[in-house]
């Protein structure tokens, strides 16, 4: 199967909506989504019709510019995305995204094996690109590197609602489509066929243009297997899911199959089961009894809870289940007061819980997901919006990096370039010692995705200190206090998680988001000692000239080759904005989240021709294209990487300009060769 195929397989129950497809054509019928809307509104005459987007399974379908392997064509699927909310708000459909929040416990291994698989994706890409030098068709297609989450921006610049969640997000998003009796759920995840919920839509199977899809009909699937809606929950585990794992079921696929053989020789072994499994469960009364029969017949090992707890993960808040009465449930409600004993600093908490009420958050942050139980936070602030959120317990907080293509995180052996997780958990590091509110510093652990990593353990990271004159700032004057000294401290702050306080003023000069890319590129360059003059040359040009170019005119462009490591540099350099979300996060928003994100200060195919340029030695006019306004904040650069001077190495970096290019732009930038020495980390 190629990759789009095994990442589909993995979402809900393997096989479970191609079966549908093939043998219950009746559960999956095709459905005018304007239709449902006028329906809808109809017999909900006080609501709009609401759907529901599950965006992790949809990100994929969304990702439509023909580039994807260079790190991605951010201003051309900016585009994208708005002409998505603008067919549906057209038809009168308002849309509500929720995203996943975190790993959760039980998933993990699921987890671990689905980036294991990702690692082997990513390697077969990267070694089809340095044979062909070419970008590969789409069936090896893989997210550029973090697109999931500045989707999440891109969705809250474009005025949308968007939900990130405390666990996975598909029983959030069933729950929510639940209470608010919503038009349906969109998403491609056969989970949704098992929850007792709203309808569930194909985005896989949807028509833009004309707003069709496939609807898939949890009923109408029961009626064709001969069960009810209440056996669902059983036959998802019984074929195994994210809480059970297909392997403990072998024998007793085996048993069903024997009781009850296919009728169809054309079946495959999947189908088979699938069919005797539903067999069995519709002959065995829905009772608790009948449960923990199964679970002493399933050689479930050492935790015998397993179908328990994958049952009731089906539950949706308020439903109950015949195969596990109240008593037996797991479930726990948090109240407001337990969750402030959870949190070391009640004032935090209850200002966080105000502007939590008031749909106003400030929350950190790229990486943290601090444990304890909390509900859903709604991100929908302009300002306020982050990736994730910041939960204060006593227990040690956890750290999940799932990179796409091509992590700085994966394959530092792809190229020459050394560059792998540590290059930036020391900004990381110094950003830790902020979030903790009573100046101890427990270990983080870590799972990132990085190359040699068998992600058998979590990495135990110690936090530091940043280098600030008079201590870390108080985590509560960053966040909440105002003026114009807070400002200046949060500013600074921010800088010396990258080693650039030094550099405040200069950088203080610059437009927002140029600095913040200056302040990213000037680290990797102190940080990274195989980055090369050129490499500096192809990242300034990028930012400089990226400017004033439309989605339309980046999309015409069309490098002549896609080189290895610049596919993987500029996956660096768009993870590491990701790093600079969540400091800025950490030190109290000292820029808005907007100037952080990749429409901004990249584009893929640009950065390539940049890149190639570069490394061809051609002329700064060439790489700048004559653009004097460029000359002029190129000097700036070069005057912030010249204050960067704690170092034990020095580097000698040359710009060289012909007779005629001086004397054409001597009278405007009074430009003269420089040669400046630079002292590298």
């Amino acid at each position: 199967k190629n990759c789009c195929e095994l990442q589909k397989s993995t979402m809900g129950i393997k096989g479970l909506q191609g079966f549908v497809a093939r043998v219950c054509p009746d559960a999956c019928r095709m459905v005018d989504l304007k239709e449902m809307a006028e329906k809808h509104r109809i017999d909900h005459p006080d609501v709009m019709p609401v759907i529901v987007v599950d965006a992790m399974s949809c990100v994929r379908r969304w990702y439509t510019p023909e580039s994807w392997v260079c790190g991605g064509q951010w201003r051309e699927y900016l585009t994208v995305l708005e002409d998505f909310i603008e067919t549906f708000k057209a038809a009168g459909i308002e849309l509500v995204f929720y995203f996943d929040g975190v790993v959760e416990e039980k998933k993990r291994d699921e987890w671990i094996k689905r980036r294991q698989q990702n690692n082997k994706e990513i390697a077969n890409l990267f070694q089809f690109i340095k044979t062909y030098r070419k970008q590969p068709g789409r069936e090896m297609f893989v997210l550029p590197s973090a697109l999931p989450t500045f989707t999440r921006f891109a969705l809250k610049s474009l005025g949308q609602k968007t939900v990130c969640t405390l666990q996975e997000a598909d029983f959030e998003v069933a729950a929510y489509a639940l209470q608010h009796n919503c038009m349906g759920i969109l998403g491609q995840d056969s989970d949704y066929l098992i929850y007792n919920t709203s309808p569930y839509f194909s985005i896989e199977k949807l028509c833009l243009d004309r707003l069709v899809t496939v609807m898939y009909s949890r009923e109408d699937l029961c009626r064709a297997l001969g069960l009810s809606v209440k056996h669902l929950p059983l036959f998802a585990c019984l074929l195994g899911n994210d809480v059970v794992p297909e392997n403990l079921l072998e024998c007793f696929w085996h048993k069903c199959l024997v009781t009850c053989p296919s009728r169809n020789k054309s079946y495959n072994r999947r189908t088979s089961i699938i069919l005797a499994v539903a067999n069995y469960i519709s002959k065995i009364p829905c009772s608790y009894s009948s449960l923990k029969h199964l679970e002493e017949m399933l050689p479930l090992g050492s935790d015998k809870t397993l179908l328990h707890r994958g049952m009731e993960s089906y539950l949706l808040p308020g439903q109950q289940s015949p195969w596990i009465p109240l008593d037996a449930r797991n479930f726990k409600m948090f109240s407001g007061q337990e969750e402030t004993a959870m949190c070391r600093d009640k004032e935090i908490f209850q200002v966080l819980w105000l502007l939590k009420l008031n749909g106003h958050f400030i929350v950190v942050t790229a990486y943290f997901v601090f444990s304890c139980s909390c509900r859903p936070l709604n991100f929908s602030h302009p300002q306020h919006s982050i990736m994730q959120y910041i939960v204060f317990s006593s227990m040690s907080p956890i750290v999940c990096c799932s990179p796409q293509i091509p992590s700085v995180f994966l394959f530092s052996s792809v190229s020459s370039i050394a560059i792998c997780h540590l290059d930036l958990s020391t900004c990381i590091c110094h950003t830790h010692p902020i979030l903790f509110l009573d100046g101890a510093c427990p270990l983080v652990k870590e799972w990132f995705v990085y190359c040699g990593n068998p992600l058998q353990q979590p990495d135990l990271i110690q936090p530091v200190q940043p280098s600030i004159p008079g201590g870390t700032p108080n985590l509560k004057t960053l966040w909440f206090a105002k003026g114009p000294d807070v400002e200046k401290q949060r500013y600074s702050t921010f800088l010396a998680c990258f080693h650039l306080q030094d550099a405040m003023e200069e950088l203080q000069a610059l437009e927002a988001p140029v600095a913040a890319f200056c302040c990213l590129l000037t680290y990797l360059m102190l940080q990274v000692s195989s980055l090369s003059l050129e490499d500096l040359n192809a990242f300034v040009a990028l930012i400089l000239c990226l400017k004033g170019k439309s989605a339309a005119e980046l999309a015409s462009l069309q490098p002549e080759i896609v080189d290895s490591r610049a596919v993987h540099l500029g996956a660096v350099l768009v993870r590491g904005l990701t790093t600079l979300l969540m400091a800025n996060s950490a030190c109290g928003f000292p820029f808005s989240m907007d100037d952080l994100m990749p429409w901004k200060v990249f584009d893929g195919k640009l950065f390539q021709e940049k890149y190639q340029k570069s490394h061809q030695s051609s002329s700064v006019e060439e790489l700048l294209e004559g653009n004097v306004s460029n000359y002029i904040l190129l000097e700036s650069f070069v005057e912030i990487l010249r204050l960067c001077r704690k170092l034990s190495i020095c580097l000698s970096f040359c710009f060289q300009y012909s007779e005629n290019n001086m004397r054409k732009y001597k009278n405007v930038c009074q430009f003269q060769k420089m040669k400046i020495t630079i002292a590298v980390y």
